[in-house]
């Protein structure tokens, strides 16, 4: 009884500290908003760039020193460094009126300048602890280079792998999506917004633009309001409830309402029905862009965002120009400007910025802690986490060092393409190729020949375009024959090939959507000559998306999936390749069959007329199986897990009962592995049609070779709600297929009823 009252006491006095707090902000926050002019209130709703190491648009702001000594500017997007966000907070400190400190944001899309995997790469890894945890890696580096604001975590629900920005989310599912929206949040944010080594997250895209129609950025969405709740709009209410400080709003429209002036988005659904009490920020010049959804002028654009709660502008600076103009024509209200301004400001008070303007800048620990040994130590772990073992015959993997390796392909020794799309901060060159992470684990007498084989691709126009900012493919000035023929003679002259290939970093990512998602040609034809050489090929494959692999891989004796893997790229290669780490990824998005299946994804719904190989008139294709090539959870390892033994602890369960779901789980190879052992469930009668599977759980486990572990879910009334027709989040009785199993197709099934 003493510790429960000691605890309850503590938890008063948490909440009383909590609301003191709130009062000394809003009463500093009030005192200053009465100091401000019409003109200040509006700056600081003005997020512009300098145009420094900015890959997302052209718009670059003008006469930025003068607008910032004028009061006009809320924070910078795109300077990093400590020395420039000095410069630029000087002039904030020193020539300003009010000295309002400036806000410093970036794309710190997966890690800053040490580069980790992709975030779908990252999300393969099915490992939220240490998602979080590079997370915080990332913002204790871009704190240290002076940043307080990252664009990050993307959390868009994503289906369609010919849209290049899947490469920033999590995949396919909305629960995975959720745990790592909400561990990425805790990641950047830390214990405290006011730590110098945390910094303010900003999930995005908010909402629904993982959805664009035909794979194609900056495309419409259109879906129903089920859909949304039920699918696409968990993830970001999972950040919100981990507390995230900040959101950007889409270039999408939702419901037919460009998704940056969308009142029922950003004030009645994020705001009043979810609670949350931080800042809006448009994309980049998403405000802009109402103008081309035909919403009007600049200046009606503006009156509608600010109108629906979006507080801050980036870029565009059609709030600065119009605001004041539509203030005087009574078209808005100083409450609505009033309203955005504390937004901006609280996000500063929170950060300690007007206790201490230059707190993120201190050139002492940018020196010690950007690009550390100890970060490119997480960054290697992360990147072999994320690896997924797509194919393995004959035990061909892990290679023994005593091998002769033939390591051939366009990506085998290149640093350029190491990062993957969206490392704004990362230096390539620092890098570690392939090559050179063969030759750091496979040690000094690895034998080891190299050729590149072929181009990533011989198209010059899709070169261009991959090129935009720096070299990527490099067609080289041999002829494409002369590359081969040198591959294939050291490819004879040795036991082993590893091929590593794929696509170019910026051929996946934003503004690089691609209608045909197969490997180039110029690589395929590189493989399939490999193939026919008799010699076992294992298949490296970088990318940023799933590709389709039909036609490419049949021949290979092992194929790894790698993504663009990051700074440590190499190291961590090397080190799944030679065994020294198990591969233990399993797939977050699942890989289609061919383009023409998509959308293709393990949740999808059941027909009326369900696939039937007997029957004409039922749902498929006739030129393709319905599936995925390698679905959605699914991972191979080194060892061999087997799953038995499922039980339920009881046949029913209630709002006041939950059901223990157990399984055994044996590791029955000869080596250490973790596998990640995922819950499914199935509605099997429902008031609205539902997925064939749902995944509601997944542990991620390590088992010496010969171990056997009982593995454990609990099954509670609320993980089988759904939002139904009202819009109302609901259970309803009846009985659940319960699914556990190593991915979505290949699982142990029991029935539990609800009553």
């Amino acid at each position: 009884m003493k510790k429960l009252l000691a605890f309850l006491t503590l938890g008063f006095i948490t909440i009383a500290s909590l609301h003191a707090q709130d009062q000394k902000m809003n009463a500093f926050i009030n005192a200053l908003i009465s100091k401000m002019t019409v003109d200040e209130k509006i700056g600081q709703l003005n997020l512009i760039t300098p145009g420094s190491d900015i890959p997302t648009g052209s718009v670059v702001s003008t006469n930025v020193e003068k607008k910032i000594a004028e009061g006009n500017v809320g924070g910078l997007f795109g300077v990093i460094g400590t020395e420039k966000v000095k410069q630029a907070q000087d002039i904030a400190m020193q020539k300003s009126r009010l000295k309002i400190p400036l806000l410093f944001g970036s794309d710190v899309i997966h890690g800053h300048k040490t580069t980790f995997p992709i975030p779908l790469g990252i999300s393969c890894s099915w490992d939220t602890a240490l998602i979080r945890f590079g997370a915080s890696v990332a913002a204790n580096e871009a704190t240290a280079d002076g940043l307080n604001w990252a664009f990050s975590p993307m959390v868009d629900i994503a289906r369609d792998p010919r849209w290049g920005r899947v490469s920033e989310g999590s995949g396919e599912d909305p629960f995975l999506g959720s745990a790592i929206a909400s561990a990425m949040v805790k990641g950047y944010q830390g214990n405290s917004l006011a730590d110098k080594n945390t910094l303010l997250a900003c999930v995005k895209h908010f909402a629904l633009y993982g959805a664009a129609e035909g794979g194609r950025d900056y495309n419409s969405v259109d879906m129903t309001k089920m859909k949304m709740y039920n699918e696409y709009l968990p993830p970001y209410k999972a950040a919100v409830d981990a507390g995230v400080a900040t959101v950007m709003s889409s270039f999408n429209d939702v419901d037919g309402v460009p998704a940056t002036g969308n009142k029922w988005l950003l004030t009645d659904l994020l705001r009043t029905q979810w609670g949350f009490k931080g800042m809006i920020v448009s994309d980049y010049t998403s405000l802009g862009e109402m103008v081309n959804h035909r919403q009007g002028n600049i200046s009606e654009a503006s009156i509608k965002a600010i109108k629906a709660g979006l507080d801050m502008d980036m870029v565009t600076e059609g709030y600065w120009g119009t605001l004041k103009k539509s203030l005087q024509e009574k078209m808005i209200s100083i409450t609505d400007i009033d309203r955005a301004c504390r937004m901006v400001l609280e996000a500063k008070y929170k950060l300690g910025l007007f206790e201490d303007p230059y707190r993120y800048i201190d050139p002492t620990r940018a020196a010690k802690e950007v690009l550390s040994e100890s970060n490119r130590v997480v960054a290697r772990k992360i990147a072999r986490e994320s690896f997924v073992l797509l194919k393995h015959n004959n035990k061909t993997l892990p290679l023994k060092r005593a091998t002769s390796i033939a390591l051939v392909g366009p990506l085998a020794n290149d640093k350029n393409n190491m990062l993957g799309t969206w490392a704004v901060s990362g230096d390539p060159q620092k890098s570690v190729p392939v090559m050179d992470g063969m030759k750091n684990v496979g040690g000094s007498s690895l034998n080891i020949r190299y050729a590149k084989g072929a181009n990533i691709t011989d198209d010059p126009n899709l070169a261009r375009q991959a090129n935009v900012f720096g070299l990527r493919v490099d067609i080289d000035k041999r002829s494409a024959d002369e590359m081969l023929q040198e591959a294939l003679s050291i490819a004879r002259q040795s036991d082993v090939v590893v091929a590593v290939v794929g696509e170019a970093s910026e051929m996946s990512g934003e503004a690089a959507s691609r209608s045909d998602i197969t490997l180039p040609a110029s690589e395929q034809k590189l493989l399939q000559a490999l193939y026919a050489t008799g010699k076992p090929v294992v298949v490296v494959i970088m990318s940023g998306r799933p590709l389709v692999l039909t036609g490419s891989i049949e021949g290979a004796a092992a194929v790894l999936q790698t993504w663009h893997a990051g700074t440590e790229a190499g190291n961590a290669i090397a080190d799944v390749l030679f065994g020294d780490v198990n591969p233990s990824g399993k797939l977050s998005m699942s890989f289609p069959y061919s383009v023409g299946q998509i959308p293709v994804y393990y949740s999808q719904k059941r027909t009326g007329r369900p696939i039937d190989p007997n029957n004409k008139f039922s749902t498929k294709y006739l030129d393709a199986p319905n599936e995925a090539l390698f679905p959605f959870g699914y991972g191979l390892s080194y060892t061999n897990f087997v799953y038995s033994d499922l039980k339920l602890s009881s046949s029913s369960l209630s709002k006041s009962q939950s059901v223990d779901v157990e399984v055994i789980l044996t590791n029955a190879g000869s080596l250490d592995g973790a596998e990640v052992v995922q819950l499914y469930v199935l509605d099997q009668v429902r008031s609205i049609t539902p997925p064939e599977k749902e995944l509601k759980g997944f542990q991620k486990l390590m088992l010496k070779a010969g171990e056997s572990k009982t593995i454990k879910f609990t099954i509670t009334e609320s993980m089988l709600r759904f939002y139904n027709a009202d819009l109302k989040h609901i259970s309803e009785p009846g009985m659940f297929t319960v699914m556990v199993g190593g991915n979505s197709k290949d699982v142990l099934m029991k029935d539990v009823e609800l009553k």
